[in-house]
């Protein structure tokens, strides 16, 4: 009796970078193959691009009377996409919970898919130099 065949599976969790201008559209559709829940790394592009000034994104964050921050994460939520974003500020906080009092339309979300250019500009992730740097971090102790 294979004892693994009864047991049921939790799904697995892969953070990846993840944000309007590197949406990963290949690793997401791989993920929900083998039901891995994706969570954005990223989420805000480390704020590369000015991302916080794109004009796509200020106009979609003026009409709902939102930051660009907020178009943002609430883009990755209706995309399914779980986003821990990165800040120690209180009020940043506060801001990017603020996220549940508006939805984007099909076309405000075609806007923002549109914004994808392929590729990291955060990270070289095809490079050996960046496999290298990352397995020289000790995570655990």
């Amino acid at each position: 009796v294979d004892l693994c065949m009864n047991q049921e599976l939790k799904p697995m969790v892969n953070q990846i970078e993840i944000h309007p201008f590197f949406q990963q559209k290949e690793a997401l559709r791989v993920m929900e193959d083998y039901d891995v829940v994706p969570q954005a790394w990223g989420p805000l592009s480390e704020a590369q691009k000015h991302i916080f000034h794109h004009k796509t994104l200020a106009m979609i964050a003026d009409r709902h009377g939102k930051t660009t921050a907020q178009v943002i994460l609430r883009w990755h939520f209706q995309r399914g996409i779980p986003t821990i974003p990165k800040t120690v500020h209180q009020d940043r906080m506060a801001e990017n919970l603020d996220i549940f009092d508006f939805e984007l339309t099909e076309k405000e979300m075609e806007s923002i898919a549109g914004m994808d250019i392929g590729h990291s500009e955060i990270i070289d992730h095809h490079c050996f130099c960046t496999a290298r740097q990352l397995n020289s971090v000790k995570i655990h102790g």
